[in-house]
C-alpha cells in the first residue's frame, strides 16, 4: 500500500528521462500520467480495465474475421471522409525529441497501431486539443518538410485513411480511433534526435492538424502530444517505427508503478531470449503467438472436443501493450477460472460485489501477500524453452482489499496476453527470426 501512496504522490515534472543511445527511448506507464485524474489507485485501476473492455470489444469487432485491424470495405473517395476506426491508445508511454527545436514530448505507444503522429502547430482553427507538452511546431523546425506525395509517390503508402491530393500534392491522412477521438493531416518528414550520441533519424510521421473527434467522441489527453505505433515490421508500405527504422529487433520491458520507467529499443535487445514464442505470420501487422498449453499449477485446461480442437490450444494469441489482462475465450477461460478456484485451497471466495468486473476475488492483506497458484502457458508445444510461469502480482490484482484473478472471458475466437501478465518481462520481438522472447525478471 506504501508503494501505491507514494506512486500516488510522485511529481510528474520530476520524470527521469536519462540521455539514450540511438534506437532507444525510455518508457513509462501511462497509470503516471493518469493518476492526478482519479482520488485512489483502484479508482485509476478500474478505470484502465473499463478502457481496456472498450479495446477488446473494438478488436473483436475487427479481429474475430482472421483479418487485419484495418476496417472492412471501407472506401476512400475524399481527404474528409478517409478513415479506419483505429482500436485506440494504449497503455504505455515514451518520451521523444522532434525537430531543430528538439521539443521534448510524450506520446503513446501502441502495438496495435502502424501509424507515428504528433500534434503539429500551426493548427487548423480550433483544430488542436490543449496539451501539457510543449506544441512541436513544423515551422520552426528547419528539417521539417511536407511529403510531396507525387515526387515522393513510394512513401505516400495509399489505404482507407491515406491518399495523395494531386491539388496539393500533400500525403492526406485521416484516423478515427475506437472511442471517437480523430486526428487529421498530413504525412511529413523530420528529425528525431537520440541525445547521448546527439545522432538525428529522420522519420515519416503524420502532421496532425485538426484532432477534433466524432460527434460524441472523446478528445486526446492533454498529457501527451500524440500516438507512435509500434505494429509490426513490414518490409515496404509501413510507417510503424520498427518499419522505418528498418528494425527486425524490437525489445522493451512494460514497467509497473516505478518512476523511473524502462526502456523500449530498435535494432538490439539487452534480454537473453531464454523463452521463445514463434510469431504467427497473419495478420501481418500485429504479434500473434500460438498459445498451445495453459496450466494451473499442475492442472491443463482442458476443454470438451466440441467446444475447443483435440489439443486445446488457442491458435491465435495476440500479444498486446494496450490491453491491461489477458484474455481467453469465453469457453476456454470458464474452464480455467473454475480450475483455478479449485486450486485456492485455503481462501474463501467472495460471493458479494467484485470491484472491475472481475469475477473470482479472495479477501486479503496488502502486506502479507497470500500464496496462490501459478499459471503456466507454452506456446508452440510443450517444452521447458516455450514455457512462461506466471506468480503472484502477475495472477493476481489487488483491488478494493481484495486480490482478483488477474484474466476475463471474451467472446473472440483468440486470446489476448495483457501487461499485467507482461510487466516486467523483458520482451524482444524479433521479425526476422518471427520470434517473440520472454526473460523474466530482467529489467533492471
Amino acid at each position: 500500500m506504501e508503494a501505491r501512496e507514494r506512486f500516488m504522490s510522485i511529481d510528474l515534472t520530476k520524470l527521469p528521462d536519462p540521455p539514450r543511445p540511438s534506437y532507444t527511448f525510455t518508457l513509462f506507464s501511462r497509470d503516471l500520467f493518469e493518476k492526478s485524474n482519479f482520488k485512489d489507485y483502484d479508482s485509476l485501476v478500474e478505470n484502465k480495465l473499463s478502457r481496456t473492455r472498450a479495446r477488446v470489444s473494438h478488436l473483436a469487432s475487427i479481429l474475430d474475421n482472421g483479418n487485419s485491424s484495418k476496417s472492412a470495405d471501407v472506401k476512400a473517395p475524399a481527404p474528409r471522409r478517409t478513415s479506419t476506426h483505429y482500436v485506440g491508445p494504449g497503455d504505455y508511454v515514451a518520451s521523444f525529441t522532434i525537430g531543430t527545436e528538439q521539443t521534448r514530448t510524450y506520446l503513446i505507444i501502441d502495438t496495435g497501431s502502424d501509424l507515428v503522429w504528433w500534434q503539429c502547430g500551426p493548427c487548423a482553427e480550433g483544430g488542436c486539443y490543449r496539451q501539457n507538452d510543449p506544441l512541436y511546431v513544423s515551422t520552426s523546425s528547419r528539417t521539417y518538410e511536407t511529403l510531396d506525395c507525387i515526387a515522393k509517390s513510394e512513401s505516400c503508402f495509399q489505404s482507407d485513411r491515406i491518399i495523395c491530393w494531386q491539388s496539393t500534392r500533400a500525403c492526406l491522412y485521416d484516423v478515427i480511433y475506437a472511442d471517437g477521438s480523430r486526428t487529421r493531416g498530413w504525412i511529413a518528414e523530420d528529425t528525431i534526435t537520440f541525445v547521448l550520441d546527439h545522432n538525428h533519424e529522420r522519420i515519416l510521421f503524420g502532421c496532425g492538424k485538426d484532432q477534433r473527434g466524432e460527434p460524441g467522441g472523446l478528445s486526446f489527453s492533454p498529457r501527451y502530444s500524440g500516438i507512435a505505433g509500434i505494429g509490426r515490421r513490414v518490409l515496404s508500405g509501413g510507417y510503424s517505427l520498427p518499419s522505418q527504422f528498418k528494425a527486425d529487433i524490437m525489445a522493451m520491458c512494460l514497467p509497473g508503478i516505478d518512476p523511473q520507467g524502462s526502456i523500449l529499443s530498435f535494432h538490439t535487445t539487452p534480454f537473453e531470449k531464454t523463452i521463445s514464442a514463434q510469431l504467427l505470420p497473419n495478420p501481418t501487422n500485429l504479434y500473434y503467438v500460438n498459445l498451445f498449453k495453459v496450466f494451473v499449477n499442475d492442472k491443463e485446461i482442458t476443454q470438451n472436443p466440441s467446444i475447443g480442437n483435440s489439443r486445446n490450444a488457442i491458435d491465435r494469441c495476440l500479444v498486446d501493450t494496450g490491453t491491461a489482462v489477458t484474455y481467453f475465450p469465453r469457453d476456454f477461460y470458464n474452464v480455467f477460472r473454475d480450475t483455478f478456484r479449485q486450486q485456492v485451497k485455503d481462501h474463501p471466495l467472495v460471493t458479494g460485489p467484485r470491484p472491475a468486473g472481475f469475477d473470482t476475488c479472495y479477501t486479503g492483506d496488502a502486506v502479507v501477500v497470500p500464496d496462490f497458484p501459478q499459471v503456466t502457458m507454452y506456446f508452440g508445444r510443450q517444452d521447458p524453452e516455450n514455457l512462461l510461469s506466471l506468480t503472484h502480482q502477475r495472477v493476481m490484482v489487488y483491488i478494493r482489499g481484495m486480490y482478483c484473478l488477474a484474466f476475463f472471458a471474451s467472446d473472440t475466437n483468440f486470446a489476448i496476453l495483457g501487461g499485467t501478465q507482461l510487466q516486467g518481462i523483458g520482451l524482444t520481438f524479433d521479425t526476422a527470426e518471427n520470434t517473440l522472447s520472454f526473460d523474466l525478471d530482467q529489467c533492471n
